[in-house]
């Protein structure tokens, strides 16, 4: 073996991102990971989240992940021992419910669509070489096989135009008798 062509995958050291560009990309890469983590955690384990944000950028816009609500959130944080009223136990089990079939839509749609990628390239696959194919033949034929083709092509068109002028004589007489009218 004569070794790995990339670095691979490597830990990265958590330190502050000095470039402006480079943070705000990173930011917003690792912002959509932790929300895919955070729902993963709570459809997983039927838990209680909330994370709160703001962007390395000037606007310092600010990005929120709540589940159930965030009135859940809080009063769960501010009281873990009190229990929900009827109420904000309905509004949660909903929300609850509202979110795991989103999640199980979007997890149908992102498989959906890796499986339309993989047909799109074996598609592209199949097109690149089934040209190349095609033009390796035809340069590979010789005087004998050329001629044999050019007669079939020829019987292809007379064959073609047979039919085409017996569709049109046929269109313009009557109707078939099995034809519904």
């Amino acid at each position: 073996m004569d070794g790995k062509k990339t670095a691979g995958r490597q830990k990265i050291p958590l330190k502050k991102i000095e470039k402006y560009v480079d943070r705000c990309t990173t930011f917003s890469k690792r912002r959509s990971g932790l929300y895919k983590k955070a729902s993963e955690l709570v459809r997983e384990n039927d838990v209680d989240l909330g994370i709160v944000l703001t962007s390395p950028t000037e606007a310092e816009k600010v990005y929120s992940f709540i589940h159930p609500t965030h009135y859940a959130v809080i009063d769960r944080f501010m009281n873990p021992t009190q229990e929900f009223d009827l109420g904000e136990h309905l509004v949660a089990e909903n929300t609850r419910k509202k979110v795991n079939q989103l999640n199980d839509r979007l997890n149908e749609l992102d498989r959906r669509e890796k499986i339309a990628k993989d047909r799109m390239t074996s598609l592209s696959e199949m097109n690149k070489t089934r040209e190349k194919s095609r033009w390796e033949s035809i340069d590979q034929l010789n005087a004998d096989d050329i001629m044999k083709f050019e007669a079939w092509l020829d019987i292809g068109e007379v064959m073609l135009k047979d039919q085409l002028r017996e569709a049109s004589t046929s269109s313009s007489q009557s109707p078939p008798v099995d034809a519904d009218i």
